[in-house]
């Protein structure tokens, strides 16, 4: 069969006319473009749908596990907060209040002079302003035996109101005439106490840091 001829002689005017297997090739080739142009105008544009959908799926499956989670979770986290909230509380009753201060002064003085320390300095600063509590620094210095020492440091600890030691230093002392005793060392250290700011005091002390800005 010569197809070049076949074609010439197709009459594309009447193609009723044409032998079947040209009709059936036509037919399939018209079937191929229609079903080539579904695709592309239709089934590509619903599968990059799915493939968006399919990734929002992930996405909230994702966050909605996040979310479950947290929420499997929150008895837990409601309980640590009353926990903390109690401890905090246990604290800021340990802080003076404005009048306590010069006992709890008295306070540390009376666990040196229990504990046999000679002090040399005892000498409160001026207060510093923290966000919702002040700071009392006191300068120390004594004088005593590193035993002495010790049992300062553990009764400063075991006193009902929070005091710190911070920036401790021991020296032997300079020997004199009149030093009768063997092994004294001086400390110096800073005392910290703490004190608990009223509402008036929180502000002012938050205007002038907004000031210092």
């Amino acid at each position: 069969m010569n197809l070049d001829l076949d074609l010439n002689n197709l009459d594309f005017n009447n193609i009723g006319s044409w032998p079947a297997a040209a009709r059936a090739i036509v037919v399939a080739l018209l079937c191929g473009t229609l079903l080539f142009l579904g695709y592309y105008l239709d089934i590509s544009d619903q599968l990059l749908t799915l493939e968006q959908a399919e990734a929002k799926e992930i996405t909230l499956k994702a966050e909605f596990e996040k979310k479950q989670a947290k929420a499997a979770n929150l008895e837990a986290y409601k309980e640590q907060m009353e926990e903390m909230e109690h401890t905090f509380g246990t604290l800021l009753q340990q802080l003076p209040g404005k009048t306590e201060v010069a006992e709890v002064l008295v306070d540390v003085s009376h666990v040196g002079i229990q504990t046999g320390l000679e002090f040399e300095l005892f000498k409160p600063a001026a207060e510093i302003p923290k966000e919702f509590y002040a700071e009392l620094p006191i300068q120390l210095r004594v004088i005593g035996t590193a035993h002495e020492f010790g049992n300062f440091v553990s009764g400063i600890a075991a006193l009902p109101r929070i005091v710190t030691l911070h920036d401790l230093t021991i020296t032997h002392k300079a020997k004199s005439k009149d030093d009768n005793k063997r092994g004294q060392l001086t400390m110096s250290a800073t005392a910290k106490t703490y004190r608990y700011l009223d509402e008036d005091e929180k502000s002012a002390s938050n205007t002038r840091k907004r000031k210092g800005r």
